[in-house]
């Protein structure tokens, strides 16, 4: 349950305020020019809450972004055990790169707001390595437990590989080819040496 300070549960009406706010933050900042120009009133309108409901959630403009960046890389790792309960591995492997990619995208968009977040002392980054690693070893430990991909690779190594394909072919205009990329990656983690 989402907590404000760490001890104490949202209220529901509290809660839904809050993810309001952070999808509005979300889009907004990642459209912009890098998040930087963004206001924090232009999030709160879009949001449809005032802005001292915004301040009472994200009492900074850093906090908020961070706040972000951290809700939307958990909605990335915990698609993995939800698409594996609907989908074979490597369709759910598949659908969940996908899904990275288009955070990468995002990540990519909000660039300047998250140097700014670095810049305060912040470390939106802390866990993300760990985090993507383990959602990639549930994929990865999946396919192999069904025989569809080979036991001997490693999640960071994909995790690399998918981050590789999201610089080279992340762009909204290059995503058939980021398709073919991904499906390469597959490919490379079904074959048997």
């Amino acid at each position: 349950m989402a907590t404000t300070d760490g001890d104490r549960p949202l209220r529901a009406d509290a809660r839904r305020n809050r993810e309001l706010v952070l999808a509005s933050a979300m889009r907004l900042l990642s459209e912009s020019d890098g998040g930087g120009s963004t206001t924090l009133d232009a999030i709160a309108k879009d949001a449809g809450v005032g802005i001292g409901t915004l301040y009472r959630h994200f009492p900074t403009r850093e906090a908020l972004v961070e706040a972000v960046y951290r809700n939307e890389l958990t909605a990335v790792c915990d698609a993995a055990p939800a698409l594996l309960a609907e989908l074979a591995p490597v369709e759910a492997t598949r659908a969940w790169m996908h899904r990275y990619i288009d955070f990468m995208i995002a990540k990519s968009g909000m660039a300047d707001a998250l140097r700014a977040v670095i810049a305060s002392g912040g470390n939106p980054y802390a866990q993300s390595r760990e985090l993507l690693g383990s959602a990639i070893k549930l994929l990865l430990d999946a396919g192999a437990a069904d025989g569809a991909f080979r036991k001997d690779v490693d999640a960071d190594d994909v995790l690399i590989s998918i981050s590789g394909v999201a610089l080279a072919a992340g762009g909204p205009n290059m995503r058939e080819q980021a398709g073919r990329l991904l499906d390469l990656l597959l490919d490379g983690l079904r074959y048997m040496p």
